[in-house]
């Protein structure tokens, strides 16, 4: 029932019955962990392209490499059928919430705790026109459609070697030059500009955030292409489905593909 990638490592108090739960009340398969991040994975849980890896301990790091404490994990899985699954946990003696249409990310959802207190949402896709007010909320402001005053923003990302910088964008993230010398790089991707940018005490690291059409199908490019990809791409309860890679430096880029 469940029909997207996720992918996490997850901290645990009791390994027996937190294999009991993702088991016995949502169904996932247990299986041998494959690779372990670094981080000693004891286990891993699989329900079709999700997968969890269980270990003993009091954190585990999330989707961008930071530690969050036991618990903490907030997981979004999609699903084809989110009443079904729900009926299926509740007669396996879980406690999920009521299901609800949930109209900003278009989806049916509902919310379980696993035993150690990590979210767990579940959504179905739903096809509803959004609120689409926007003309009448500008004439009730008096401003004209297209007057206003920001028209785009380029973010600055800085490295230390701007021609090496420039060559990764291009080569391996998929970007093209505008404009390039020495101590700055113009860089364009379909509707997307970045600039690069000298590296200072005052410029450290950077990061911006990217809206896709396709994570997928981006991240499979990218990581043919060898950029250094974070992680699988997956859904998050506030609507975007996204994954993060870094550049020569360190710099951050966060892609994100709206639900539909």
């Amino acid at each position: 029932m469940i029909t997207a990638p996720l992918s996490r490592l997850l901290a645990v108090q009791d390994l027996d019955r937190s294999i009991a739960f993702y088991q016995d009340v949502l169904g996932f398969e247990v299986r041998e962990p494959q690779g372990d991040y670094g981080f000693g994975t004891t286990v891993e849980v699989v329900s079709g392209p999700a997968r969890l890896q269980l270990r003993t301990g009091e954190s585990a790091p999330d989707s961008t490499g930071h530690l969050r404490p036991r618990g903490a994990a907030i997981l979004f899985f999609e699903t084809d059928d989110a009443a079904a699954l729900r009926d299926a946990a509740v007669a396996r003696g879980g406690k999920p919430s009521e299901l609800e249409r949930v109209n900003w990310i278009k989806f049916r959802v509902f919310e379980l705790r696993d035993p150690d207190g990590h979210t767990l949402w579940f959504g179905q896709s739903f096809h509803e026109p959004g609120p689409g007010p926007e003309p009448d909320r500008l004439a009730d402001r008096h401003i004209p459609p297209g007057s206003g005053q920001l028209r785009q923003m380029i973010p600055e990302l800085p490295l230390s070697d701007i021609a090496a910088g420039v060559t990764h964008y291009c080569e391996v993230l998929g970007f093209r030059i505008n404009f390039a010398k020495d101590d700055l790089g113009i860089l364009n991707r379909d509707s997307v500009t970045i600039a690069l940018i000298p590296k200072t005490e005052r410029h450290g690291i950077g990061s911006c955030y990217m809206y896709i059409s396709d994570a997928d199908a981006l991240h499979a490019e990218l990581v043919a292409k060898g950029a250094r990809v974070q992680d699988r791409p997956v859904s998050m309860p506030w609507g975007l489905r996204q994954f993060q890679v870094l550049d020569l430096e360190d710099n951050r880029l966060t892609f994100g593909q709206t639900f539909e």
